[in-house]
């Protein structure tokens, strides 16, 4: 699948991922005559596609990543959810392609990407995407939570929305409204509301998730084999319910948004 960016550093690569969940230094985070990691997860950048969300730090930086050019162990391309100065000077004065507004925990370590940053678009090899909904449904000033089975496909034993994927040929809303009927035997009716669809990663998956929020007081779940508990958590409780699956209290707080 391709992810659409915006260049920074013109120049095309392929290669192995390598996440660094933080904010990233290149001064005092890389051995610049090596390329090994002094910062979590640690590993070699050395013809890595090093995936960040920006980079931070002294301006030093930027010769550092020059630094890694001359010794021959500069990353093959970097990944940013957003550029800073430091990383883009770098990686323009090293010719280090590079591409940003990228959601970056997209990627996992292992992923293998090409990146044209000319073009801005990272292509994600052996990763799909499917689209799916995910609906708040308010009863009486709560939100229902659904447990998934423990040998569920997906998200084994996680707390989520009431979720699943969108048919051939059907529309989102249709989608959300014909999962809650199936899932909860609840007919919630028209949406109060919807918002921007967000990806979550899962394995070789992309869910690309269409959230919708409906009201349905007074209802009460029966629910079918897809789930094997609820509960009616206050929208402060949600996360109290236990592993969630990823994203769930951002779409529940920018769906609530929608009701004030």
């Amino acid at each position: 699948m391709i992810i659409r960016g915006r260049p920074i550093s013109s120049g095309k690569a392929e290669g192995e991922v390598l996440v660094i969940e933080d904010a990233f230094s290149f001064l005092g985070g890389v051995d610049a005559s090596t390329g090994e990691l002094k910062v979590s997860p640690g590993g070699n950048v050395a013809g890595k596609v090093l995936v960040f969300p920006r980079g931070k730090g002294s301006t030093v930086g930027s010769f550092v990543m020059y630094d890694l050019k001359v010794h021959g162990k500069a990353p093959a391309a970097v990944i940013n959810a957003s550029a800073e100065t430091i990383v883009t000077t770098g990686a323009v004065i090293s010719s280090i392609p590079m591409v940003d507004s990228v959601d970056v925990a997209l990627f996992k370590s292992g992923d293998t990407v090409r990146v044209d940053a000319d073009e801005g678009t990272v292509e994600l090899e052996g990763v799909t995407m499917i689209d799916s909904v995910s609906s708040v449904i308010l009863i009486d000033g709560r939100i229902l939570m659904l447990r998934r089975p423990e040998g569920a496909s997906s998200y084994p034993g996680r707390w989520s929305l009431c979720a699943g994927k969108i048919e051939a040929g059907e529309d989102p809303e249709t989608a959300a409204a014909r999962e809650i009927m199936e899932e909860t035997g609840i007919d919630a009716g028209s949406p109060l509301g919807s918002i921007d669809p967000i990806l979550v990663r899962e394995k070789n998956r992309i869910w690309r998730v269409r959230p919708f929020i409906f009201r349905a007081d007074g209802k009460v779940p029966s629910l079918n084999k897809e789930n094997t508990a609820y509960r009616l958590c206050s929208p402060d409780d949600v996360i109290s319910c236990g592993k969630l699956v990823e994203r769930t209290p951002e779409a529940v707080r920018a769906l609530l948004e929608l009701t004030r």
